[in-house]
């Protein structure tokens, strides 16, 4: 198995190649330049089509179209562009079509800067568009999660007819880090409501629009279905020292890298600190944490932003211990010795427990 130096932006563009993508769609914005970049290279070696849109709102919709089509179709940008696509986004998850598309998370609210983020959870994990919907969201914390979440994500959002999000940032998506090329077949999926001509067939529709009084109920329902099936089958985690732990941090992407350095720290001082890092951030680990909310006294959340997740981490834990928050903002980084520093503080009862805002 073939292994080389890449940076994550050009692992996750990779991935998507070997994963069967053969249209992507793009438009240029710091700090994901490396993917388009990446594809407009590599698309024409394997009989594919690269398209630079003229906006991140014409890219979206061109997935739709390729989507529509059975084509396995990705876009990828950064915050303020995967904002604008949200209209198109809304409209994916309502014709029901499986997509994949990446945001590499800068900071923000507005233009911001170029530095990495985790600000665009809410966006990500709670539908950024109008109506009913989630997509799956996939959050990678190494070169190598770059590429096989991205190939993950292909076969996910075709078994489940949605689309799939790897919501990454800038420090995993500029790293560069080994990566195993890993052989990938690409699965054989019948897509009998794909737009592939209707000979010998009767036509196709694929909408979100319905002017009867059902249509729109009746796709609701099975919407729900579906994300009530994904949520029982497609949950993802990464446990690291909780078997014996007193205290539990929960960090996702970059931040739960950093936090293991933390917890190393707070393990040569006899403290039995662990960690949770959720790799899918909807669906989210609610039951791993309800059980690991049994067995510690309190959890440090840690994000890149003004506290997101944390809610999600709240509402698994019911109130059963405190839950405490440490985040920084506007494109600023943990270091370990960050994090470390407030496992000391919460477990010294020099932090005040988070309260919704």
């Amino acid at each position: 198995m073939a292994r080389v130096l890449m940076k994550g932006n050009e692992a996750m563009a990779e991935g998507a190649i070997r994963a069967g993508c053969r249209y992507y769609f793009g438009y240029p914005i710091t700090p994901q330049n490396e993917v388009p970049a990446y594809f407009a290279r590599r698309m024409p070696e394997v009989g594919g089509v690269f398209v630079q849109a003229e906006s991140e709102t014409a890219s979206i919709n061109m997935v739709y179209g390729a989507a529509a089509a059975g084509a396995r179709a990705m876009t990828t940008t950064s915050s303020p562009g995967y904002s604008l696509m949200q209209e198109g986004v809304s409209y994916l998850a309502g014709a029901r079509l499986p997509c994949v598309l990446a945001n590499v998370q800068r900071g923000g609210p507005g233009l911001g800067n170029i530095a990495a983020s985790q600000a665009d959870y809410f966006q990500a994990t709670k539908g950024g568009g109008h109506g009913d919907y989630h997509v799956l969201v996939l959050a990678p914390a190494s070169v190598q999660e770059m590429m096989d979440l991205t190939m993950l994500a292909f076969d996910l959002a075709d078994r489940y007819r949605v689309p799939a999000l790897i919501l990454s940032d800038g420090i995993v998506g500029q790293m560069v880090e080994p990566v195993e090329l890993r052989d990938f077949v690409v699965p054989q999926v019948e897509k009998p409501w794909a737009l592939t001509g209707a000979m010998g067939r009767s036509p196709n529709v694929v909408r979100s629009l319905w002017l009867d009084d059902e249509g729109v109920p009746r796709n609701n329902e099975w919407l729900q279905d579906t994300y009530e099936t994904i949520c029982s089958q497609e949950v993802r985690y990464e446990e690291f020292l909780t078997h014996d732990a007193e205290y539990l941090v929960v960090a996702y992407g970059s931040t739960g890298r950093m936090a293991k350095g933390a917890i190393r720290l707070a393990r040569q001082q006899g403290w039995r600190v662990g960690l949770l890092r959720p790799i899918t951030l909807w669906p989210f680990p609610y039951q791993i944490l309800q059980t690991l909310s049994a067995q510690v006294k309190g959890i440090l959340v840690c994000e890149m932003s003004a506290g997101q997740m944390v809610e999600d981490v709240a509402l698994a834990v019911r109130g059963a211990i405190p839950v405490y928050f440490a985040g920084e903002l506007g494109g600023r980084m943990f270091t370990d010795s960050k994090i470390f520093d407030r496992i000391v503080s919460m477990m010294k009862g020099g932090m005040q427990a988070w309260q919704p805002k």
